[in-house]
């Protein structure tokens, strides 16, 4: 197969890591919560299960993170890309997310971020791990409960970049010596 040169800025595109998260953390000071669209993830462990989040510094979600060492991860799937995007797109400080895009926060049973009831899963999430932070914008989160709607195969949004997605679809079954 003849390959080509890719430019490097487009690199990650190339490693898509799973299915876009909205992540949502609690205000610190007691105010409102806040949502963002989150691509940059990573299983870390099975048992207990830890998972690792790059969050930019620049964003409030990174800050409240920091400050509450709390979150969750909530998955949605390709029924709420326009609520995706609309998350990735807009900053939190400047407007309430949950009000512009209609998602609902329910509360956690572990944290004190809220999940979204309209996410096929959600995953209450404890910081375990901070010694990536500084360097990294890296976090190393345990999952200390986690919910899914009873479906076998959500159609999950997989970011491209640019604003292109995949859509889980069709599933390729091969034998497995996975316990």
């Amino acid at each position: 197969m003849k390959k080509q040169s890719v430019p490097l800025a487009e690199a990650y595109r190339l490693l898509e890591p799973g299915p876009v998260l909205l992540l949502t953390t609690a205000d610190p000071r007691g105010g409102r919560p806040n949502v963002m669209t989150l691509s940059w993830h990573m299983m870390m462990e099975f048992e207990p299960p830890l998972v690792g989040v790059l969050v930019s510094g620049r964003d409030d979600s990174f800050a409240w993170l920091e400050a509450n060492g709390e979150c969750v991860l909530n998955i949605p799937t390709a029924d709420l890309a326009p609520q995706v995007v609309a998350c990735g797109n807009s900053h939190g400080r400047r407007r309430d997310k949950f009000r512009l895009t209609g998602l609902t926060p329910s509360p956690a049973s572990r944290v004190g971020a809220p999940l979204i009831d309209e996410c096929y899963a959600s995953l209450e999430c404890v910081v375990h791990d901070r010694g990536w932070v500084a360097r990294y914008n890296l976090f190393v989160l345990e999952v200390v409960a986690a919910w899914a709607a009873p479906r076998k195969r959500p159609r999950t949004l997989h970011h491209r970049g640019w604003g292109e997605f995949a859509v889980a679809g069709s599933v390729l079954r091969l034998p497995s010596a996975m316990k």
